[in-house]
């Protein structure tokens, strides 16, 4: 059975307003994926993939946990079997994703980077496989190609701050007629309970040229590195936390605490919270001083698996939505920053959808007319970015503030073929607004709801971001 009966021109889009707002406001707006996790290396490199596995299931934990849910033993999944023998896997198990976006999104990598229509399954795995793995070894799907095919104008990868950015250097040298930044990821300085923390600031002081024997050297490497990145074009930072840490401290308190973490002794939970609220609240005024948009991922509940995560380390699937209090500290956090007017631009992003409504009213807290759109309520994130959540975080966004003034869509990506998830997004608002405009609830003025989408699609963020 041929996938043009269900990957067609009009998929997700179920009447003509909705497909009016596609075709001629969302489709051919450029794409700005500011947050994703793709290896700069690759970029530089201009990688040529050997075959369909490489570049479609390695390191993607989402096809990996449909894949062990369906009894696929490690071996097929992250494990010593060919590249072949993993996409037959994959191939197997693909059906059995129906209704979950894995299925959406395997059919339309498919169909818009190798014109593979066919639903994916068992029997016609070899013959996919081929094609696809020839087609990946012609100079225009290298990775370059994979980019320019969905029409992508900027990249943003995730770096730690020890990060040489070399890649990146090479990467503008080169002129690839993309432009490919980097954001600030110093989790790994933040997390004082982490007990590799004290070799991690080892390495940071290395990286900054400071022997690091105080918090006050913390500070200053941490300046040293964004000054570093600064200059190497960054202008986001990235924050993967549980929530925020919001405690009262003083400046001798959090130089005894690391002091104590240093000589490896060991901390109070109220400690290390009156900590990582210190150097939280430290970076996001230095973000401010620089111009940059700070970005929080909030909510995960990450290395469940004790067992599999000392086998396969972690981002590799075993990760998922955590219960943390949120709006409290958050709050704290926002005002603490904004009462000093270094609150920079914000983007919050939630993985459990019960704060949705928090998030969507938190941001307006902080909106306070220098920016348009400064606080943002993000896109619907990891487990979230699927049509169901993606809806609901457009509701909740229209519903308590404006949507109109929303960045848009990203990736949060290992995978080069990931960038059709920018259309599956625009499709979902297109039909979602759509819907609307054919019940009655929204005027049947396109040029009106039509200009929001383009500036939700791709206007809006290119006037936030400064890439």
């Amino acid at each position: 059975m041929s996938t043009k009966t269900f990957i067609t021109d009009t998929f997700l889009l179920k009447n003509k307003f909705a497909e009016e707002l596609y075709f001629n406001f969302a489709e051919k707006q450029p794409i700005i994926d500011y947050h994703n996790h793709l290896p700069p290396k690759e970029i530089a490199e201009n990688r040529q993939f050997e075959n369909i596995t490489q570049v479609w299931i390695g390191g993607d934990h989402y096809k990996w946990r449909a894949m062990r849910t369906m009894g696929v033993n490690e071996k097929f999944i992250t494990g010593d079997a060919s590249d072949k023998e993993k996409f037959a896997a994959w191939a197997k198990t693909v059906p059995n994703t129906l209704r979950n976006p894995l299925f959406h999104w395997t059919h339309l990598e498919l169909a818009r980077y190798f014109d593979v229509y066919d639903l994916l399954n068992e029997k016609n795995a070899d013959q996919v496989y081929e094609n696809v793995s020839a087609q990946l070894q012609t100079p225009e799907k290298s990775v370059h190609g994979l980019l320019k095919m969905r029409n992508v104008e900027t990249v943003c990868t995730t770096e730690d701050p020890i990060d040489t950015l070399e890649y990146h250097q090479t990467i503008k040298q080169n002129n690839i007629g993309i432009t490919v930044s980097t954001a600030f990821r110093p989790d790994k300085a933040i997390l004082i309970d982490n007990e590799d923390y004290n070799s991690y600031i080892d390495k940071l002081g290395e990286s900054a040229g400071i022997e690091i024997n105080s918090y006050k050297d913390v500070q200053d490497a941490l300046i040293k590195r964004i000054e570093y990145f600064h200059a190497n074009g960054c202008r986001l930072c990235d924050h993967g936390l549980n929530n925020i840490s919001f405690e009262t401290f003083t400046d001798s308190e959090i130089n005894s605490i690391f002091e104590i973490k240093r000589k490896g002794e060991t901390l109070t939970p109220h400690q290390i919270e009156q900590f990582k609220t210190a150097i939280l609240l430290f970076l996001g005024e230095t973000y401010h001083s620089f111009g940059w948009v700070q970005q929080y991922h909030l909510g995960a509940l990450r290395n469940n698996n004790a067992r599999m995560l000392k086998v396969l380390g972690p981002d590799t699937g075993w990760d998922s939505i955590g219960d943390f209090s949120q709006a409290v500290n958050l709050s704290k956090f926002l005002n603490t920053l904004d009462s000093k007017d270094k609150l920079t631009k914000t983007i919050i992003y939630n993985l459990n959808p019960a704060d949705n409504e928090i998030m969507a009213t938190m941001i307006g807290n902080f909106n306070d007319g220098s920016v348009k759109g400064k606080v943002q309520f993000g896109s619907g994130w990891w487990f979230l970015d699927q049509k169901d959540g993606m809806e609901k975080q457009l509701n909740a966004l229209s519903n308590m503030g404006l949507i109109s003034t929303f960045v848009g869509m990203l990736t949060d990506s290992r995978s080069f073929l990931s960038f059709p998830r920018h259309e599956y997004f625009r499709r979902v608002l297109c039909n979602l607004l759509g819907n609307e405009i054919e019940s009655g609830e929204l005027p049947e003025d396109m040029d009106l709801v039509g200009k929001i989408v383009s500036d939700i699609c791709y206007n809006n963020a290119k006037d936030y971001f400064t890439f």
